[in-house]
């Protein structure tokens, strides 16, 4: 699935892509600015755009299987949607740290033991089958960033 990591206004995420058990992309890009807002994608990659959509009003026919962090503006924001449940958001504070996909649990313990989020990401990829490939951070919160973040591929 994927490992999506929030610490200290830094987000990273992993790049790989699976259909069961085989890896059929490596380098594939998570993050999608849709009207100036950042998804960071989760799930199937079939259902990002119905998600997006979702984001901004658009109805929820069937079941989405896909989840994001959300960087909009100044907030940050898990979302997903459902028949069932419609389209969801909750919201993330900015101070906390925070995890989805297969690896989420991985990256949580990381952080907690002091890991910044793109080190987070790199841990769970050791564990977890559905991430890998290129880990990329992104700063969403220049007054926040972790100093300790000076990895390859972290863009502002």
């Amino acid at each position: 699935m994927t490992t999506i990591a929030y610490k200290g206004g830094v987000i990273a995420y992993d790049s790989q892509i699976t259909s069961g058990n085989t890896i059929t992309y490596d380098d594939y890009q998570k993050c999608h600015e849709v009207n100036g807002v950042k998804f960071f994608m989760s799930g199937k990659t079939c259902d990002y755009t119905a998600l997006q959509d979702a984001y901004f009003g658009g109805a929820v026919t069937r079941e989405v299987d896909a989840s994001a962090i959300v960087a909009d503006g100044d907030r940050l924001w898990c979302v997903g949607a459902g028949v069932q449940e419609g389209f969801w958001k909750s919201p993330i504070m900015l101070e906390s740290i925070y995890a989805i996909g297969s690896g989420a649990d991985h990256a949580i313990t990381a952080m907690d033991m002091g890991a910044n989020a793109y080190e987070a990401v790199q841990m769970a990829a050791k564990r977890d089958t559905g991430t890998g490939g290129t880990i990329r951070a992104v700063i969403i919160n220049e007054g926040m960033a972790d100093a300790k973040t000076n990895a390859p591929g972290v863009t502002a």
